[in-house]
């Protein structure tokens, strides 16, 4: 009985040291995933291939993602935005005893729509049955001020605003000056544009949201077509969300001051109405 229960004490050490994990060897191979995730910020589908079927993710200014259906959903809209690059840098990995779940944490630069940010993450990973690690969640928040970027300081005295032909796309009369920014870019502008009574752009639409104060005159706008027609005298503000059908007409001459995200476009829900097809 001794040498049994000897033989036996043996078997359970053996198996123990057997099992042991190198937990020094895990923290490195989870922390070499996440480096290898963050050379996969452009490709879509070789990013997503990272996160577990039932993954949630945290993203700042709104609510939480659960599943890949949804978080693929937001990151697609995020790749295909004007401008878009990401990248992370991986700082800190721990593991758990048994290697089988860990964490990561490190930094972030991101521009989207011509703006910088840059930030701080922490995701969560589990290994699968066959030895990969999946994002189980992730969240990551912003380094900049609440509200977004500042903008820089700006003074244009009227002297210095120059007034030009408008594109185009916009029938003719049609004075535009830039004042800041570059509309053709995906970046922040503001533009202004001056045009004489009865000028009138029919039925169209923008691939950003524009808002627009009636600086003099008065103009309408019929959101949704003429059936909608609504007065904005000088003062007033007007804000076009993003693809919103909409007819502008200047009731008399007048001039208009716009700021939005470029790169600024219009598009005429009647292809005919392009003036520059004609």
């Amino acid at each position: 009985m001794p040498r049994y229960v000897c033989v036996l004490g043996i078997a359970a050490v053996t198996a123990a040291g057997c099992g042991r994990v190198d937990v020094a060897q895990e923290r490195a191979a989870l922390l070499e995933t996440d480096r290898q995730w963050s050379q996969a910020a452009n490709d879509l589908d070789l990013f997503m291939s990272y996160y577990a079927a039932d993954a949630t993710s945290y993203p700042p200014g709104t609510p939480e993602l659960t599943g890949t259906d949804a978080i693929r959903k937001m990151f697609s809209q995020v790749f295909s935005a004007p401008g878009f690059a990401l990248s992370w840098t991986p700082s800190k990995a721990e593991v758990g005893a048994r290697a089988d779940i860990g964490w990561t944490a490190g930094t972030y630069d991101m521009v989207m729509g011509g703006v910088k940010d840059s930030g701080k993450y922490v995701t969560l990973w589990e290994k699968q049955p066959e030895g990969t690690w999946k994002v189980t969640a992730d969240i990551f928040n912003s380094n900049l001020p609440p509200g977004g970027p500042q903008p820089e300081h700006a003074m244009v005295a009227p002297s210095a605003i120059t007034w030009a032909p408008g594109p185009p796309s916009l029938p003719p009369g049609f004075e535009l000056a830039v004042v800041s920014g570059d509309p053709a870019q995906a970046q922040p502008f503001v533009i202004r544009g001056r045009v004489p009574a009865g000028y009138r752009v029919p039925l169209h639409w923008h691939p950003t949201t524009e808002n627009i104060t009636v600086l003099t005159g008065t103009v309408a706008l019929g959101m949704g077509g003429d059936a909608n027609m609504q007065d904005v005298a000088a003062g007033g503000f007007i804000v076009v969300p993003a693809e919103m059908h909409h007819v502008f007409v200047a009731k008399t001459a007048s001039t208009i001051q716009v700021h939005g995200m470029g790169p600024f476009a219009v598009n005429y829900v009647n292809p005919a109405d392009d003036p520059s097809k004609k």
